[in-house]
């Protein structure tokens, strides 16, 4: 099945404790069904210190499920991504509004 939400698509959350947020996708995992998108579903994360690197607490943005994140159009509205075909290529478009998405 070809991947509706892609990188860079911008999306809101649908369930679980951050409802409502919007965010950009920064990595999209088909084979896992996750997606995590910039300043969603935030962990702290306790490293120890090197060398390299300070350590303390620091936040980290953890993979959340595709199936709990909805597209939003340019209207800023949530919809659905569909597929059909122009000129011979495979084009996703918003469901709501009808228009190509062009991510």
């Amino acid at each position: 099945m070809a991947a509706k939400l892609k990188k860079g698509d911008r999306v809101v959350v649908l369930s679980g404790k951050d409802k409502g947020k919007t965010g950009i996708i920064a990595f999209v995992d088909p084979k896992a069904g996750k997606a995590v998108v910039e300043g969603v579903n935030i962990a702290i994360r306790h490293t120890r210190q090197s060398q390299a690197t300070q350590g303390g607490r620091l936040p980290k943005e953890l993979p959340i499920d595709i199936s709990n994140l909805a597209y939003v159009d340019s209207e800023g509205r949530r919809t659905r991504i569909g597929f059909r075909f122009v000129d011979g290529k495979k084009v996703r478009y918003a469901k709501s509004t009808g228009e190509s998405v062009n991510a």
